[in-house]
Formats: structure tokens, C-alpha cells, sequence
């Protein structure tokens, strides 16, 4: 009797082993990727039971399958899904300014500035949004306006470019003008600066030079002792064989002072007696050059002997205010020589 109540006790502990251990193993709930979602909030699900997979919102897929199913063995089955953010499109660049991005995925930012001078019309930053869109267009820089150039009194304004209405555009330029006899005291040129105002313009006062003198052996186109007026101008001229160097017209400057009077060049003698000369593309003999006399920068050149290769040359020299040097390899010959046999002469036998 005690040994089958013994067995009568056992025998449900027995019996609950055996069929516990025929049970198959459940899954745990699983671990997955970033930014992948799974339905419900259950820990533990039974052999057989599937679970949709899919993106958080900004997300997109990039592998599958999109389900995975819990085995007979505890674990489930395996998946390459995955997650990957939305790509919003490229920014174009922004004419006139700048357009900074690291990059171009769901939740990244754009920011926008405007070059100098330039103002930000539109949003200064876009994020890349879930629908893989940015969220708002791209601004435009558009340019600083000033008004027109004030004009000083009795001055005019000449713009560098066409203009159009009663506004400029940053970076335009100007050119302020005085009418004579009233000259421009300041700054000339005036700018439509980033501030959306113009750089400072000039005065227009009187301006008056100096009766201006006369230059030696010259003459003027007027002899007046009077004052002249701003941009006023004189004529200069040189008398007989001297030559003019520099402009032969002085004007009346802005500083109440001529500008740089022009000089007369005196001619030059040839300094030699005996022998010829290459003058204007001619061979001539020195007693031929009647006067004796070449002009202010002219070219003359004489002749001079190779004595080694038994050949002449002709060096070139040039007159300079009345000064002609001679170059130091010429000889000048004997009377004798001259006279009797200037066939052996420099400029007479072969030519080096």
C-alpha cells in the first residue's frame, strides 16, 4: 500500500516533465538594424509566427525580404532588410553666393549666404524632409540697389554703364564732371557701395592758372597776361631747325598749375672733316653735307675699319640737343689719304 501511493504521487510530477519537454522553444523578440520598425510590442512569439518589418519614417528600404518567422528552434529566420535615410537632389549652386551642405540625406541642412553686396531673398537654411524634399526652394541673391549718383552743382555724372529707372545695382560706377571753368575737388569716381549708398561726391569750384611762359627758342599761340581757365590749353612751336620734345599742348590743370611744358632740341654738326657718312639711308661725303647739320634725334652713321678682316662697318650715332658723338672707333684719315686714294677708305672697300 505504501509503495503505490509512493507511485501515486510521482506519477503527475512524471508525466508534466515529459510533456513539457516535448513542447517546441519560443523566439525571443528580435534585435534589429537602426531605424527598422516591427508591429506590436510583444517579447516572445511562438514557432510559426511572422513579423512585418519596415522603415521608420525618412527611411528607405534597401534589401529584404520584409518578414521574418520565428523557428521550431527558438531563432528566426534571417533577413538582409535594411534602412537607409531618403536622398534629397543635389542643391544647385547659388549665382552670387555660397550654398554649404555636408550632405544630402533625410534630416541634413543646407545653408545659404549671399556674396557681398548681395541680399538673401528666401530662406537662409532647407532640410532635407522625409518625402525627400527639400523644405523650402532656393533663395535668390539679388543685388543691393542704390539710388541715381547725386550730381554736384554745375557737374555732371557720366555712369559706366546704361542705366534704367531711378535705381542702380551694387558695384555700379561713376564719373563726376565739372563744367569749365569749374574743375572736380575730391574723389572723380563714386561707387553704389554693399551699404546701398553712394561713396562720397566731389565739388565743383572755379579753377585758374597763370599767364604760362613762354619755352626757349620757342614760341606760344597766345601771349594774353591773363588768368586762364580750368582746361584752358596754349600751343607751343619751335623756331628754325630746333625740334619739339613732348606734347606741344599745355592745358590748364585741376591744381591751378600747366601741365609739363614741351622743349626745343637744337640740330647737331657732324664733327668730323674728312670722310663719309650714312645720313637717311645715303652714303654722302662729309663735304657734300651742306649745311652741315642734322636734327634733334636723327641718326647718322660714320664708318669705322675691321682691321683684322680687313673690312669696314658703318656705327650708327644720335643727335641729342645739339650733341653728336663720335663713335671712338673711327679714324678720321690724312689729307693725303682723302684726296688720292679714298677708294681704301672704311666706307669704301668690302663691308664687314
Amino acid at each position: 500500500m505504501e509503495h503505490f501511493l509512493t507511485l501515486f504521487f510521482l506519477c503527475p510530477f512524471v508525466f508534466f516533465i515529459t510533456s513539457t519537454c516535448g513542447q517546441d522553444s519560443v523566439c525571443s523578440r528580435p534585435v534589429m538594424g537602426e531605424n527598422v520598425e516591427m508591429e506590436g510590442l510583444q517579447r516572445y512569439f511562438s514557432p510559426g509566427v511572422e513579423i512585418a518589418l519596415s522603415c521608420k519614417q525618412g527611411y528607405t528600404t534597401l534589401l529584404g525580404p520584409r518578414k521574418i518567422v520565428c523557428t521550431t528552434s527558438g531563432e528566426w529566420t534571417k533577413t538582409k532588410f535594411k534602412c537607409i535615410p531618403k536622398q534629397c537632389p543635389y542643391p544647385d549652386s547659388l549665382l552670387n553666393g555660397e550654398v554649404y551642405y555636408e550632405d544630402t540625406v533625410y534630416q541634413s541642412t543646407i545653408n545659404y549666404t549671399c556674396n557681398e553686396g548681395f541680399t538673401l531673398i528666401g530662406a537662409a537654411t532647407a532640410e532635407c524632409l522625409d518625402s525627400g524634399t527639400w523644405s523650402t526652394p532656393a533663395p535668390e541673391c539679388k543685388p543691393v540697389s542704390c539710388g541715381l549718383a547725386p550730381v554736384p552743382k554745375l557737374g555732371m555724372v557720366v555712369y559706366d554703364r546704361k542705366i534704367r529707372g531711378n535705381s542702380t545695382d551694387y558695384g555700379t560706377q561713376v564719373t563726376f564732371r565739372c563744367l569749365p571753368p569749374y574743375a572736380v575737388f575730391g574723389n572723380a569716381r563714386a561707387e553704389c557701395t554693399a551699404s546701398g549708398k553712394w561713396t562720397a561726391a566731389p565739388e565743383c569750384r572755379v579753377v585758374t592758372c597763370p599767364p604760362p611762359e613762354n619755352i626757349s627758342h620757342g614760341y606760344m599761340s597766345s601771349n594774353d597776361k591773363r588768368a586762364y581757365d580750368y582746361m584752358e590749353n596754349i600751343k607751343y612751336g619751335c623756331n628754325g631747325d630746333y625740334v619739339i620734345e613732348g606734347s606741344m599742348q599745355i592745358v590748364c590743370q585741376q591744381n591751378g598749375r600747366w601741365s609739363q611744358k614741351p622743349s626745343c632740341n637744337a640740330p647737331c654738326s657732324v664733327g668730323i672733316q674728312r670722310g663719309r657718312i650714312l645720313y637717311k639711308g645715303q652714303k654722302i661725303w662729309i663735304a657734300d653735307l651742306s649745311p652741315n647739320k642734322v636734327l634733334h634725334k636723327e641718326l647718322v652713321s660714320v664708318y669705322c675699319m675691321d682691321k683684322g678682316r680687313k673690312c669696314g662697318y658703318a656705327v650708327p650715332t644720335q643727335c641729342i640737343n645739339g650733341k653728336l658723338k663720335i663713335p671712338e672707333c673711327f679714324e678720321e684719315p690724312s689729307s693725303t689719304e682723302y684726296t688720292l686714294h679714298s677708294g681704301s677708305l672704311p666706307s669704301e672697300i668690302a663691308q664687314c
